[in-house]
């Protein structure tokens, strides 16, 4: 693998880094509170002490113990030692700012989700169920052709990100040329021939988490076992938990025609074991993917594919820095232990894989095109 560069800090050494860390930040504090009007007054003195600190750069805090999680947070935050929160690298601290604000709420001790009210906003969106009526009309089509297109629309699906209403606004369905980089037919020839558990490193949840269920069943038709892994707490306002997959079969239930049947068929692979949700504290942790626990990573060796979902996953894969855009995405990949896809709109400036002139085309139209999600990339790497 090539030499790593540095990961992205919050310091005006990248722009959009700094604003995410800096406005983005207190914004969801502020929205979380205006979510949640009836937290106890201690809950918002917490949530108002947590921005002032974003705010003011003060130095980051450990999390406070008892919490199921301190001992690992407790490595993460030593190797951070003394930085604030506007200096230092921008995956650590985002990812740590979400640990601190599930502390404030004192998630652990009630489970109520913070951002359960927008998460059930997007479930009832009529867009949610139109994509997913779209999605479920490839059962028509052939296997490979049905996973190709199922890829594809669990890609767009990422662009509704209930953290970033910029992204969110280009909707599900994509452009000509938003797609930059595309590895779907080679891969889905790769599920055709190579049987074996699928793993699906789930992002947000509504459209996107519908999407990760259409491609499930795709898989699943084809005699595949699926394992959806996803955060063991809320963060990034709409990443996937547990209860929220729960909750969109329930919803699936409601429905009639070919969701209601996507329902019980999801339902039926659950109690058979061939379709899982395994969440675990690691995908809310600031360790880059290379940096895995041995569990995961033996557990992984053996699968037919890996498919990582969204920016914050992608970001873990490439260490959060700013290559050269032209190095290939598998060869900066290349110490994961199974076959790879990423599925991600681009809402951050690291990306890589895209042919020569491309980037340099791109910022002649779009100023934003590495941060506002239009653009998609579906990328990845083969033994």
């Amino acid at each position: 693998m090539p030499n790593r560069p540095p990961p992205v800090h919050t310091d005006h050494t990248n722009a959009f880094a700094h604003y995410s860390q800096s406005q983005r930040v207190p914004g969801t504090i502020r929205e979380t509170q205006v979510l949640n009007p009836d937290y106890a007054p201690a809950i918002h003195v917490a949530l108002d002490r947590l921005c002032e600190q974003v705010e003011a750069d003060a130095v980051m805090p450990m999390i406070a113990a008892p919490a199921p999680d301190y001992e690992s947070w407790a490595i993460q935050h030593a190797e951070h030692a003394g930085e604030t929160w506007l200096h230092t690298e921008w995956f650590f601290a985002e990812v740590y700012f979400y640990r601190h604000l599930i502390q404030a709420v004192r998630w652990f001790e009630t489970g109520r989700d913070p951002f359960l009210p927008k998460k059930r906003e997007e479930f009832a969106s009529p867009a949610l169920w139109h994509t997913l009526d779209e999605a479920l009309t490839t059962r028509t089509l052939s296997p490979e052709e049905r996973l190709g297109a199922l890829i594809e629309f669990d890609l767009w699906g990422n662009r509704i990100d209930l953290s970033y209403a910029i992204a969110a606004s280009h909707g599900a369905k994509a452009g000509e040329d938003d797609l930059l980089a595309d590895d779907t037919a080679r891969f889905a020839e790769h599920l055709l021939r190579t049987p074996g558990v699928v793993h699906i490193i789930c992002d947000n949840c509504g459209t996107e988490l519908a999407m990760d269920c259409a491609l499930a069943d795709g898989l699943l038709e084809q005699g595949h076992e699926v394992w959806l892994h996803v955060k063991m707490h809320p963060t990034f306002v709409s990443d996937t938990v547990m209860a929220d997959v729960h909750e969109f079969w329930r919803l699936l239930a409601t429905r009639t025609g070919e969701a209601h049947a996507l329902g019980e068929r999801q339902q039926a692979a659950f109690d058979a074991g061939q379709l899982r949700i395994l969440p675990d504290f690691y995908w809310n942790s600031a360790r880059f993917l290379w940096d895995m626990p041995d569990y995961l990573h033996a557990m992984f060796r053996n699968a037919a594919l890996v498919f990582i979902k969204g920016d914050a996953n992608y970001r873990r894969a490439v260490g959060d820095a700013l290559w050269d855009t032209t190095t290939p995405f598998a060869n900066v990949v290349d110490y994961f232990p199974a076959p790879l896809l990423a599925l991600r709109t681009l809402k951050s400036d690291p990306v890589v894989g895209l042919p020569a002139g491309m980037a340099e085309h791109l910022d002649t139209l779009d100023s934003q095109w590495r941060v506002n999600g239009k653009r998609g990339v579906i990328q990845g790497k083969l033994p």
